[in-house]
C-alpha cells in the first residue's frame, strides 16, 4: 500500500514538472525568427539562411519584397526579427520611428547599378556616360525598373540618369515595377527591351544579359544596412553576427555582393 501511495507521488510530482517545463520544451522546438528582406537579397539570403540553420539550428522564414513595403509593414507592426534593406533611406526611415535597434544596425553589403537587355537581344554592350541617350536605345519599347518614386532601384535609376541627363526624355518609357525582381522578370520574359536592375539580380537569371554598367558616382552608393526591428527575438543576435562572419560573406560574394565589413569570425 505504501509502495503503491508513493508510486503515486512520483507519478504527480513527474507530471507537474513536465507541465512546468512544457513552455521551455515549445520555445526550444520553436526557434524561429522572421527576416524581411530587400527583394534582390532572396537568392544570396536563401543560402546563408539555410547555413545558419545548420550552425544554429533556428530555423530562418524569410519574407521578400520591396524595401519601401517591408519598411511601412514593420512600422504597422508585422511580426519582423530582422530587417534588410536596399538603401540607407528605409532603414532610416524606421530608425526614426524607433522601429529597429539603432545599436545592431551595420552596413553590411554593397552592389552595382546594371542595365540589362533580354539575352537574345540585338543590343551590344554600351558605355554609359555623360548625355546618355537611353530613351533612343530603348525605341519603341519599354524600360523596366523599380518604382522610382519608393522602390530602392528605381531611386538609383532616376538619380543616375538625372545625373547623366537622362531622365527627361526616357522618363515615359519606363515600366515601374514593385520591387527589383518584378521589373527583372519583365526583361526577362520580354517584355521590357531594356531594365535597370542591380548587378547580382542580372547574375540569376539566364534570361537577361548586362550591356552596361552605371558609372559610382552618377548615384548614390547601393548600400544594404541590416538591423534587428524594435521587438526581436533574442536570437536575432545570433543571426546578425552569423551575416558577419567570413562563411556568410563567402555566400554573398558567390553571388556577386560586396562585404562592406570586416568579418568577424
Amino acid at each position: 500500500m505504501l509502495t503503491r501511495h508513493f508510486s503515486t507521488l512520483l507519478s504527480l510530482a513527474l507530471l507537474a514538472s513536465l507541465i512546468s517545463l512544457g513552455p521551455q520544451i515549445a520555445a526550444a522546438q520553436d526557434r524561429t525568427i522572421t527576416v524581411f528582406a530587400a527583394a534582390s537579397m532572396k537568392n544570396a539570403l536563401d543560402d546563408v539562411n539555410a547555413a545558419f540553420t545548420r550552425t544554429n539550428s533556428t530555423k530562418v522564414v524569410a519574407s521578400y519584397a520591396a524595401s519601401s513595403a517591408l519598411a511601412k509593414q514593420i512600422e504597422d507592426g508585422a511580426p519582423a526579427d530582422i530587417f534588410v534593406s536596399a538603401d540607407l533611406a528605409w532603414m532610416d526611415y524606421l530608425t526614426e520611428k524607433k522601429a529597429i535597434k539603432a545599436n545592431t544596425r551595420v552596413n553590411l553589403l554593397g552592389n552595382r547599378l546594371v542595365l540589362i537587355a533580354p539575352r537574345d537581344s540585338r543590343l551590344g554592350n554600351v558605355t554609359i556616360g555623360r548625355d546618355f541617350d537611353l530613351a533612343k536605345l530603348a525605341g519603341g519599347g519599354r524600360i523596366a525598373t523599380g518604382d522610382a518614386k519608393a522602390v530602392p532601384v528605381g531611386r538609383y535609376a532616376k538619380a543616375a540618369l538625372e545625373t547623366l541627363g537622362a531622365w527627361a526624355a526616357a522618363e515615359s518609357k519606363f515600366a515601374m515595377t514593385e520591387n527589383v525582381r518584378a521589373a527583372l522578370l519583365l526583361v526577362s520574359r520580354g517584355e521590357a527591351v531594356l531594365g535597370i536592375v542591380y548587378e547580382t539580380d542580372a547574375r540569376v537569371d539566364p534570361g537577361v544579359k548586362v550591356i552596361g554598367t552605371f558609372p559610382n558616382d552618377s548615384h548614390e552608393p547601393v548600400i544594404y544596412p541590416i538591423a534587428a526591428t524594435a521587438n526581436a527575438k533574442p536570437e536575432a543576435g545570433s543571426y546578425l553576427a552569423f551575416l558577419r562572419t567570413h562563411a556568410a560573406k563567402s555566400l554573398f560574394e558567390n553571388y556577386g555582393f560586396s562585404f562592406l565589413i570586416k568579418p568577424t569570425s
